[in-house]
């Protein structure tokens, strides 16, 4: 075998995998009944259709309205439910989560938040999480948020 065989066969080989590595785009999700996002999407699935971002959920109703002023139980009723929209939204439930991260205005809430968490999330395979005590978010009333990172087949696309 020649060397310019050699590197003609690796050549082509690797001009077909990124061909197919880039055939095809992410995927942009605002899904109805969660708040028309300004400036950010909801949800993204990677370009291999397998990985799906979504991005931090909060205690907004379908109109933008807060859920539960001064209620940490009834926004992160509404946290995990909006996250269970985003997640129907590519055929994904909360089995599918991978990793969370999560954002908390009082850690003096916790135990409330381990209760909602307990009701969405299977505890022999719960997913990976980080808890970040923060002063604020994006809004003062709100006082929970939870982004996802969840895993789908691509037939789930």
């Amino acid at each position: 075998m020649t060397h310019r065989f050699v590197f003609t066969v690796l050549t082509l080989a690797l001009a077909a995998h990124t061909a197919t590595a880039q055939s095809s785009d992410a995927r942009y999700i605002n899904p109805p009944g969660l708040t028309k996002p300004a400036g950010y999407t909801h949800v993204v699935i990677s370009s291999d259709g397998r990985t799906v971002y979504v991005a931090g959920q909060v205690a907004f109703d379908s109109v933008g309205q807060i859920v539960g002023l001064g209620d940490f139980k009834a926004q992160a009723t509404q946290v995990f439910a909006n996250l269970g929209r985003a997640l129907a939204s590519v055929g994904a439930t909360f089995g599918d989560v991978m990793k969370t991260t999560t954002y908390i205005t009082d850690v003096r809430n916790l135990g409330l938040l381990r209760e909602a968490r307990a009701r969405y999330f299977d505890s022999a395979r719960a997913p990976a999480n980080t808890l970040i005590p923060v002063s604020a978010l994006a809004r003062p009333e709100l006082l929970l948020e939870i982004e996802a990172v969840a895993e789908i087949r691509p037939a789930a696309r």
